[in-house]
C-alpha cells in the first residue's frame, strides 16, 4: 500500500482493553500520491505548519512509495544487537518497521538455547558456592559476603522475564513508528534524534567495564578459576546493558519531547490555526503514552533489577563497613567497585526516566505558558487552553505496571531503606563475639 506523510485520514481499530485512550483508538492510514501533491497549504510554505521545505526525505521511495521510517530502532540498534547475543529481545523484523515477537522464530530458538547453556553453567558456579557457604566457620561478615556470589547469579532471571515482556516490547517499536509517521506528517520532516552514537558507545564500552569490573571484584575477593569468572561476567554485562536500553528508551523520549516543543514554538511564528495546535495536541497525548508504555513494556524486569541492585548495594556496602575496625584491605577492592557500579546503574535508571518525565510534561507545558495568545483568533486560543488541559489529564511518568514511579524519589526511597538495613546488619555484628569460645562461655554462664 502507498502511504504518503502528508495526506493522513485515520481508521477505527479495536482498542487493547488494558491501554484504552479514546484519542488514541486511531491508527493512520494515507491517501493517494496525487491527493499529496495537489494539496492545497494555507500558509505559503510546502508544509501545513509553517516549516519550510527542507531536502526530500528518505521515508520516499522510487516511484513515490513511502517506506515506514524507523529511526528509532535504527538508533538504539547497536544496543538492541549486544541484548539479542544475550539472548534478549527475541522478536523478529520481517521488514523496516515492522516489529513482531513469534515463539516458533529462530531468534527464540537461539534464545532457548543460549539460557540452557548458562543455566547448566551457572548450576555448577552455585553448587560450588553453596558448598564454600556451608562450610564457612568465619564470622558473621565473611558469611554475608560469600552470599554476595550466589546473589549475582539472579540476573540469569531477566532472560525468561523478558520473553514475557518482548511483545510489549514489539508493540512499543511499532507505536514508535507510528508516531514518527505522524510527525512527519505534521512537521513535514523526520525526527532527528542523533542517538547513534551514544548507542554505538554504549554498546562497546558497557560490556568491556562490566566484564573489567567483575574480574577485579574476583581476583582481589576469592580464588576463582578463569573458568567460573565467564558467566558472571555473561551476568553482569546483561544486567548493564539493560540499563543501557533504558538509559536511550528515556533520551528518546527526552529528546523528542523537545523536539516537539520546539516544532511547535517555531510553527506558531509562522501561522496559528487550530487545526494546527490540535494536530499537535494529538502529537503529544501519543509522545505521553508512549512515555507510559516505555514503564509498561518491561515493569516486571526493571522491578526485579531495581531489587536486585538494591540486595546487592546493601551487601556490598555492609561488607565495607564491616572492615572498619581492621582497616581497608585488597578484597575490599572488590565490594567498593561493585558497590559503586551498582549504585551508578541504580541511579541513572531512576535519574533518566525523571529527567523524561519533566520533559514529556512539564518542560512542554512551560513552553505552552509561553505561548502568546493576543494575535491569534478565539479557536486557536481554545485549542491552547485545551492543549493545557491536556497535560494536565494525561500522567507522563515512568511507571513499572503500577507498582512504583521510576524518578529520583525512588533513588531517594531506596538509599533510605537501605541505611535502615545496614544499621540493623551491623548492630547484629556487633552483638555476636568475634571468638567463638567467648560465646560458648557466655552460653554456660547464662546456663547456670
Amino acid at each position: 500500500m502507498s502511504i504518503f506523510p502528508d495526506t493522513l485520514r485515520y481508521i477505527e481499530v479495536e482498542p487493547d482493553p488494558k491501554t484504552r485512550a479514546v484519542f488514541l483508538d486511531a491508527k493512520p492510514a494515507y491517501l493517494d500520491h496525487q491527493q499529496h501533491q495537489n494539496r492545497q497549504t494555507t500558509n505559503g510554505f510546502g508544509n501545513r505548519v509553517g516549516f519550510a521545505e527542507g531536502p526530500p526525505s528518505e521515508a520516499f521511495g522510487d516511484g513515490g512509495v513511502v517506506i515506514k521510517s524507523d529511526i528509532i530502532y535504527d538508533s538504539s540498534k547497536p544496543v538492541y544487537n549486544v541484548l539479542r547475543l544475550l539472548g534478549v529481545f527475541p522478536f523478529v523484523r520481517p521488514n523496516a518497521g515492522m516489529t513482531m515477537f513469534a515463539c516458533a522464530s529462530p531468534a527464540m530458538a537461539y534464545s532457548v538455547v543460549f539460557l540452557v547453556v548458562l543455566t547448566i553453567y551457572v548450576a555448577f558456579i552455585m553448587i560450588s558456592r553453596i558448598d564454600i557457604v556451608r562450610t564457612l566457620e568465619g564470622r558473621f561478615e565473611e558469611a554475608v559476603i560469600a552470599y554476595l556470589f550466589i546473589v549475582n547469579i539472579l540476573p540469569l532471571i531477566i532472560i525468561p522475564l523478558m520473553w514475557y515482556e518482548t511483545r510489549k516490547v514489539s508493540n512499543l517499536l511499532n507505536n514508535w513508528v507510528d508516531f514518527e509517521v505522524l510527525y512527519q506528517k505534521t512537521a513535514g520532516r523526520e525526527l532527528a534524534l542523533n542517538l547513534k552514537s551514544k548507542s554505538l558507545l554504549i554498546a562497546v564500552l558497557l560490556p568491556i567495564l562490566s566484564c573489567a569490573s567483575v574480574i577485579i571484584t574476583h581476583v582481589t575477593m576469592v580464588e576463582f578459576q578463569l573458568v567460573q569468572i565467564v558467566p558472571y561476567c555473561i551476568l553482569d554485562t546483561l544486567t548493564y546493558m539493560m540499563g543501557g536500553y533504558w538509559y536511550l528508551a528515556c533520551e528518546t523520549l527526552s529528546t523528542t519531547a523537545n523536539v516537539l516543543a520546539e516544532d511547535f514554538q517555531m510553527a506558531l511564528r509562522h501561522v496559528g490555526p487550530a487545526a494546527m495546535v490540535s494536530e499537535y495536541r494529538s502529537l503529544w497525548l501519543r509522545l505521553s503514552k508512549l512515555a507510559r508504555d516505555t514503564g509498561f513494556s518491561t515493569c516486571y524486569t526493571f522491578t526485579f533489577i531495581c531489587l536486585y541492585l538494591f540486595f546487592i548495594i546493601t551487601l556490598s556496602i555492609y561488607g565495607l563497613m564491616s572492615q572498619i575496625s581492621e582497616g581497608f584491605g585488597i578484597k575490599d577492592i572488590g565490594l567498593a567497585v561493585t558497590a559503586f557500579c551498582s549504585i551508578g546503574l541504580l541511579f541513572f535508571i531512576c535519574d533518566e526516566a525523571h529527567y523524561a518525565s519533566f520533559n514529556v510534561r512539564t518542560n512542554f507545558q512551560k513552553k505552552l505558558l509561553m505561548v502568546e495568545l493576543t494575535w491569534m483568533n478565539s479557536d486557536a486560543q481554545t485549542e491552547i487552553n485545551m492543549f493545557l488541559r491536556a497535560t494536565e489529564m494525561n500522567p507522563s511518568s515512568i511507571n513499572l505496571g503500577g507498582f512504583f514511579d521510576v524518578n529520583r524519589t525512588l533513588f531517594k526511597s531506596l538509599l533510605a531503606t537501605m541505611v535502615t538495613y545496614l544499621v540493623v546488619l551491623l548492630q547484629f555484628q556487633i552483638s555476636i563475639p568475634d571468638d567463638p569460645t567467648a560465646m560458648l562461655k557466655q552460653n554456660s554462664t547464662a546456663a547456670h
